[in-house]
């Protein structure tokens, strides 16, 4: 686990690990794709933050992991309806081949809805809204494990940021990672009779929070309003460029727990609306098990 008096280190493995991504791909080019949607929302579901985390990951994607920007697609506003999502989420991992990156982000509201397949261990389902979820429907963990997950082929990887509320295992995937205990639990589908794996390729999730949490879209951080997984990530990820995975998802925790530690006025007043329920729990699942301490955080 990362300490504060070894962060000075991290920002050294930054050029050692872009040697690493550069000379392990070969001589093909690959390609960089990503999905970007943040969804607004009318009267009081209104989230005004969406729209600024779309801005913040794009940026990080293009200046520290050098995606094209002709490759990002951006939905917002009015784009975001069901339909659209969906095409898009299929135009993501369409013809993807061994060395592609892909992401896929989403700021949004997200729902748990009860399972009735019988697919998910703690019998829910849960859900991302999209900006005509009342009357065209949301989209389910299923629908986007079959949409973005199964079509992964070998040695392509997708990475999926979801910041909403009840997202912790939204794509599906078949472990997650417990960081208090650092093991890898099973989240394979209890019947066995559903699909939820890829076809070879790897996909790993960053969720906001566990399943049973809400996610915070909040303007403590900073002048403007923002998720508060993606604003942590995003500067996390600018200050200690080369960062492995449990040290991106230990520093997040950090700065979380600190915030709602702190006597601030912000801190304090919205642990009174949220009734101390400001504590969500960032978290990681894999359609694969790795060591999340040796594997660099690389898009």
């Amino acid at each position: 686990m990362i300490s504060r008096k070894n962060r000075e280190s991290l920002n050294k493995m930054a050029s050692s690990t872009s040697e690493i991504w550069r000379s392990s791909t070969g001589t093909r080019t690959e390609t960089k794709r990503a999905l970007l949607i943040g969804v607004t929302y009318k009267k009081k579901y209104m989230l005004k933050g969406t729209v600024n985390d779309v801005k913040s990951m794009r940026e990080l994607l293009i200046k520290n992991f050098g995606f094209k920007e002709e490759n990002i697609k951006v939905l917002t506003e009015q784009g975001t309806t069901r339909k659209n999502i969906v095409e898009s989420m299929e135009w993501l991992v369409k013809d993807c081949q061994a060395g592609d990156s892909l992401v896929f982000y989403f700021s949004g509201h997200g729902i748990r809805k009860l399972d009735f397949e019988g697919d998910e261990r703690d019998g829910f389902d849960e859900n991302i809204c999209p900006v005509d979820f009342l009357t065209e429907g949301m989209i389910s963990d299923n629908e986007i494990n079959s949409l973005i997950v199964w079509p992964l082929k070998k040695d392509v990887t997708l990475h999926a940021i979801v910041d909403a509320c009840h997202s912790g295992t939204v794509l599906d995937l078949e472990h997650v990672y417990n960081r208090e205990q650092r093991i890898w639990e099973d989240n394979s589908p209890p019947s066995g009779k559903a699909r939820k794996h890829t076809d070879g390729g790897l996909a790993i999730s960053i969720s906001a929070c566990q399943d049973h949490e809400i996610a915070v879209d909040t303007s403590a951080f900073t002048k403007t309003m923002n998720g508060a997984l993606t604003y942590l990530l995003v500067y996390i990820v600018k200050k200690y460029p080369g960062l492995t995975y449990g040290d991106l998802l230990d520093l997040i925790h950090e700065e979380l727990s600190e915030f709602n530690e702190g006597g601030c006025l912000a801190a304090k007043f919205l642990r009174k609306i949220f009734k101390n329920q400001l504590l969500q729990n960032p978290q990681i699942s894999s359609s694969k098990p790795f060591d999340v301490y040796k594997k660099h955080f690389l898009l």
